[in-house]
């Protein structure tokens, strides 16, 4: 099955990306959408989350904001801020952060190969996250945030793309959050069956970020394809949006957890809880785990080390082995009470970019009673669980940096 083809996007025109370009909708709040788009009228955050032009006091969710979004997306449109290629094209598209470095493809990806798993998923989605990427590329007859998908490293997609990036990228801009976003357009015959031959041989595809958006275009296909199996082929609709990255040039930071109180038990009684899944030390300093299996705790101003217990570890289980299972397992549900951390508010989680001083002040300001930083979740792990047919518990990744919005969009009929 075909994985991904090459599709004539809608860019910023030329000298307008730095623009336009915008963090994802789903990594910035109201206040901060609102803070970044203050004096830019063309930021794509005026589509993306486009309650920030609404009355504070709006739903996000209601229809009034996918109207906007679908004003927002014309006016760029009619203005000329954003114009459609006028030939199918596969783009490079590189990353430079001080994460590293990392370069990939972007393409239009087959929902045909997601519903059957040739295109792999390894989390649960929730429903009203994934109808809100509905509505919003029903308004606007459009992809706009791209899903990142992952790929076993292949020295043909690794030397088709080098031989692109060689060249003076088309775009090269430097967003507000200091990431630099570079992007060379590949649309002669020769290099696009270069990157088809080379795409030809990777198997199967793995989603890292974006799993209510490519839900979303699976519904919004089924709901738009034509029963003529011939035609719906070509349909725009039944591909969506994504940059696809080889699996070692990405980054996945940890994924820490905050809890609100330690379930009725005072500190002593808590860790003593402890000792039946974690070896326990005191640490003189904040605790960055260095190896799977290993976690810090902060409470009460201090930092402890915890050692997940050997025998504890239930190594041929994919799922099961992770540390973000473990610390579910042997700590946040049976001491702590927390059975189900997607929905229970006395649990947050901290992406790993603010760093462990994050944990610390949501703690010291007695938001939190404790503190949990863990080791990040490696991608041979992530596919494990991909190729098991498993899913993940909530919040088990962050990776970084962040794809832009704008940059690329891809229309649907």
């Amino acid at each position: 099955m075909r994985l991904l083809r090459p599709f004539a996007a809608l860019r910023p025109a030329p000298g307008r990306a730095a623009e336009v370009a915008a963090p994802p909708y789903d990594v910035v709040n109201r206040a901060e959408a609102a803070d970044r788009a203050a004096g830019r009228p063309w930021s794509f955050l005026h589509v993306s989350r486009a309650e920030i032009d609404l009355p504070a006091d709006t739903d996000p969710y209601a229809p009034a904001v996918y109207d906007q979004a679908a004003a927002a997306f014309a006016r760029m449109r009619a203005e000329g801020v954003l114009r459609e290629d006028d030939r199918p094209a596969y783009y490079v598209y590189r990353l430079i952060s001080p994460f590293g470095t990392q370069t990939g493809i972007v393409a239009a990806a087959s929902v045909a190969a997601y519903e059957t798993g040739d295109i792999r998923k390894h989390e649960h989605t929730r429903p009203g996250k994934e109808d809100d990427r509905v509505r919003h590329m029903e308004a606007l007859d459009a992809q706009t945030g791209p899903v990142m998908l992952a790929h076993r490293p292949d020295a043909a997609v690794a030397d088709a793309i080098a031989a692109v990036a060689a060249a003076m990228p088309e775009v090269d801009i430097t967003a507000d959050d200091g990431v630099r976003h570079m992007l060379w357009p590949v649309v002669e015959a020769d290099g696009i069956a270069r990157f088809e031959a080379a795409i030809g041989g990777l198997g199967r595809l793995y989603i890292a970020d974006g799993h209510h958006r490519s839900a979303a275009a699976a519904r919004v296909a089924a709901a738009r394809r034509s029963p003529d199996p011939a035609e719906a082929a070509g349909q725009a609709c039944n591909w969506f949006l994504a940059v696809v990255f080889a699996a070692d040039e990405m980054c996945i930071l940890d994924y820490n957890r905050v809890v609100r109180d330690l379930n009725g038990l005072d500190a002593a009684a808590f860790l003593a809880r402890l000792a039946d899944g974690f070896e326990v030390v005191e640490a003189d300093a904040s605790v960055r785990p260095g190896k799977s299996g290993e976690f810090g705790m902060y409470m009460d101003g201090g930092w402890r080390r915890l050692t997940a217990r050997p025998e504890r570890i239930p190594a041929d289980d994919p799922v099961k082995r992770l540390d973000v299972s473990l610390l579910g397992d042997l700590l946040i549900e049976p001491v702590l009470g927390i059975s189900d951390p997607r929905n229970d508010p006395r649990i947050d989680f901290v992406g790993g970019a603010r760093g462990l001083e994050g944990l610390e002040s949501r703690v010291d300001s007695g938001e939190m009673a404790v503190a949990f930083s863990l080791y990040p979740t490696p991608m041979a792990d992530l596919m494990a669980v991909a190729d098991a047919g498993e899913v993940m518990p909530p919040k088990s990744t962050w990776f970084e940096p962040k794809l832009a919005d704008g940059l690329v969009i891809h229309l649907i009929d």
